[in-house]
């Protein structure tokens, strides 16, 4: 019986490309080699191309997504964060050529990339709390004024509308302090989410639906260190953050996020692997949802594998149900 080609895609258009090439190689070196060709497939703003064990770069066909030597591939296993992975641009692009993936489709994947749009709609459901927030287009005084007539309370969070691993985001805890986090957001998104800073404790929640059933998984604490007074790129990627899993505390908190995660997982007709962000107010007892990963990082030290064997399922079998759960 001959083996599945499977393409591992890495890599991307954003400032996570090289967090996406960590967790894709992680990802690799935990696939069954012995079950499934495997195909490490950066996607990169010179070209896209098969990396070769032995390094050599095997230019990719993009009319069709083939390589010499391989006419078709049975399933993509996308492990890009951000663009164009995480906002739906390759979904659809795989839809188009009839190659399934392992995460959700492009409608699930675009809405829930984009905070500014997201936002709203989890906020619909009624099932949790979202933070006060404006979109804005361009840092113009009409924007200033949009942000003020909203009558938010500072501090508030700038960041990029579409975009991920805190990158180009800021806490500002003055109105002389906003404009230039506003430009700065500017660089990495043509949309910019200000937005209401809520103090309590950070909590992550991955959820998983295979074959036969959901997993929600052990939820994990963010717990950012020194002057790091959010979970920014470098608490997420350079180790100024303590990672809790499970997390301590009480049962009441941690069944209300797996509840809310398992909802949401639903609502948003997510596939794949997600993962849910929280902050949990501690003075007024009320959750507040952040945002959800559609493609949560996967590198050794990653929140969701944690979770995962924390659940008794190591990163080996967790990465074999993916694949099973899509093909």
């Amino acid at each position: 019986m001959n083996k599945p080609n499977i393409a591992l895609v890495m890599g991307g258009y954003s400032g996570e490309h090289d967090i996406s090439i960590l967790s894709g190689c992680q990802v690799y070196e935990n696939l069954d080699h012995e079950k499934y060709n495997i195909f490490k497939i950066v996607v990169d703003r010179e070209g896209w191309y098969c990396l070769a064990d032995n390094g050599d770069r095997i230019p990719v066909n993009r009319h069709n997504f083939t390589i010499p030597g391989v006419d078709r591939f049975q399933l993509a296993f996308i492990i890009i964060h951000g663009n164009p992975g995480e906002n739906g641009v390759l979904q659809g692009y795989f839809d188009m050529l009839r190659i399934p993936y392992t995460t959700s489709g492009y409608y699930t994947s675009a809405l829930t990339f984009h905070k500014g749009y997201c936002n709203p709609v989890v906020k619909s459901f009624g099932i949790v709390n979202v933070a006060p927030s404006v979109l804005i287009y361009d840092d113009s005084q009409a924007s200033l004024a949009k942000i003020e007539a909203a009558q938010m309370r500072y501090p508030l969070f700038v960041k990029p509308a579409a975009g991920g691993s805190s990158v180009a985001t800021t806490k500002v805890k003055t109105p002389t302090d906003l404009l230039p986090a506003i430009q700065q957001a500017f660089t990495e998104d043509s949309q910019v989410l200000v937005e209401e800073c809520i103090n309590g404790r950070e909590f992550d929640c991955g959820v998983f639906r295979t074959k036969t059933e959901k997993l929600v998984f052990p939820i994990t604490e963010i717990i950012p260190l020194g002057d790091h007074e959010f979970f920014d790129y470098q608490a997420k990627y350079q180790g100024f953050s303590n990672e809790v899993t499970p997390a301590q505390c009480p049962d009441s908190i941690a069944n209300l996020i797996q509840q809310t995660s398992s909802q949401l997982y639903d609502l948003l007709n997510c596939r794949g692997i997600c993962r849910f962000d929280y902050i949990y107010d501690t003075t007024r007892n009320q959750l507040f949802f952040l945002e959800v990963n559609t493609i949560p990082g996967q590198s050794a030290e990653s929140i969701v594998p944690k979770q995962a064997r924390a659940m008794g399922i190591s990163t080996r079998q967790l990465y074999q149900m993916v694949i099973e759960s899509s093909l």
